[in-house]
């Protein structure tokens, strides 16, 4: 075997210290964090607050979630950012009549307010890590949010969360979603490993075993929008394809971030159904690799494409790329096999010569398809927690959570 068989990216002493100086400079972003109004502000190019935005629950939860752990791993000055944005969950974003979160400081006095299944996923998410970081209140909080997620959002029928409430909890949407889910997925697992009951992870896993049945019926692109009986909607938002939340197609991120996710839950949970998640992260890995990667002068991943696997939106997202490297990174660590490797390789190269942005600060959120700067979907620089977790996942071995991930850290 030759040298370079052994020496997969993430084992390399240098490159694991530029993970960690990327995340520290990552970490430094932001003039301040705070929104007027309780919780955190929508971040502009420079890293300034963008008022024109209210601060917004799953930004606040986002942004508490990342500085929390970052307080944990050791970086000065996050802890005091952390417990500042969570702050707002505590108090002026969460409905203290009802119960719940609202979507943002706009919505306590607006007839029109929703509660939504993925801001609460994030609400769980940070929750769990203020619980890991010995925050007074955070599992107090914690234990209020999955109560609300219980009775609320999670249909035992199903196996999975429904989505949009009004605020009074007086009336559930029709609209089902696998976004909402998937982070769902996600802050389960950390729930879990921050000491909340099995059976949340239990739960996330049920849902795990739903997205990859309908993942192989579809040739592993995973439909996103659902009736309220679970019945894939192929078409919705064929008139509004560039949504950020409700894209119409196969979200190509999306495939990389089950892909990470299955493989996390295959370490502490077993397929009720009784599939091999390892198997179907590969396939879902591939597909989406297949489907969303541009090669050539400016090459990336496109953001959507249809059910035949053609780009539909163009635009490169930075979360895309992150998620595609976490996924990369969380495959080839757990099957040794060297085209991921390859992969995760090529696209950090992608990342550093065009999404980190040296002089601005953080990461270019939106490229066009020549990889220069854009805004089409998204604007400015809102949060953190796709790059930040890119690093961190890139730099340690394969867990449940990154809670989990820490803990190991730690011995």
């Amino acid at each position: 075997m030759t040298f370079r068989e052994h020496r997969q990216w993430w084992t390399l002493p240098v490159h694991q210290l530029w993970l960690d100086a990327e995340a520290a400079r990552l970490l430094r972003f932001g003039t301040s964090l705070e929104h007027p109004a309780g919780g955190a502000a929508w971040l502009d190019d420079r890293g300034n607050p963008d008022l024109d935005h209210p601060a917004l629950t799953y930004i606040t939860a986002r942004m508490a979630h990342v500085h929390f752990l970052a307080s944990v791993q050791g970086y000065p000055g996050s802890r005091r950012k952390a417990d500042r944005v969570f702050d707002g969950l505590l108090t002026t974003l969460r409905d203290h009549a009802n119960g719940g979160w609202f979507e943002s400081s706009a919505d306590a006095s607006s007839p029109e307010a929703t509660k939504t299944a993925y801001t609460h996923a994030f609400v769980v998410l940070a929750a769990a890590a203020a619980t890991a970081a010995g925050h007074a209140r955070g599992r107090a909080l914690l234990d209020e949010a999955l109560d609300i997620v219980d009775r609320r959002f999670w249909d035992d029928g199903y196996g999975m969360c429904a989505d949009t409430w009004n605020a009074d909890w007086t009336e559930l949407d029709g609209y089902r979603g696998i976004n909402a889910n998937m982070h769902m997925v996600e802050a389960l697992l950390a729930a879990a490993d921050a000491g909340a009951p099995e059976i949340w992870r239990n739960r996330a896993v049920r849902i795990c075993d739903n997205v990859i049945g309908w993942s192989q019926a579809n040739e592993h692109r995973i439909p996103e929008h659902f009736t309220a009986g679970w019945v894939p909607m192929l078409e919705f938002n064929s008139d509004d394809t560039a949504n950020q939340f409700k894209p119409y197609g196969a979200t190509v991120g999306h495939g990389f971030e089950w892909a990470r996710l299955l493989v996390q839950a295959s370490s502490v949970a077993a397929s009720p159904g009784g599939h091999d998640y390892v198997a179907s992260a590969a396939s879902l890995y591939h597909r989406a690799t297949q489907d969303g990667w541009q090669a050539g002068p400016t090459p990336g991943f496109v953001y959507t494409t249809d059910w035949a696997g053609k780009p539909v939106v163009t635009e490169r997202l930075h979360w895309v790329l992150c998620e595609a490297i976490a996924a990369a990174a969380t495959l080839g660590r757990h099957t040794g096999e060297d085209r991921y490797d390859n992969d995760y390789r090529e696209w950090w190269d992608v990342a550093a010569e065009s999404f980190i942005d040296y002089v601005g600060g953080s990461w270019h959120h939106e490229l066009d398809s020549d990889n220069s700067p854009a805004a089409a979907v998204w604007s400015g620089k809102p949060d953190l927690y796709h790059a930040v977790q890119a690093t961190w996942i890139s730099r340690r071995a394969n867990s449940s959570s990154m809670l989990a991930a820490l803990r190991a850290d730690k011995g």
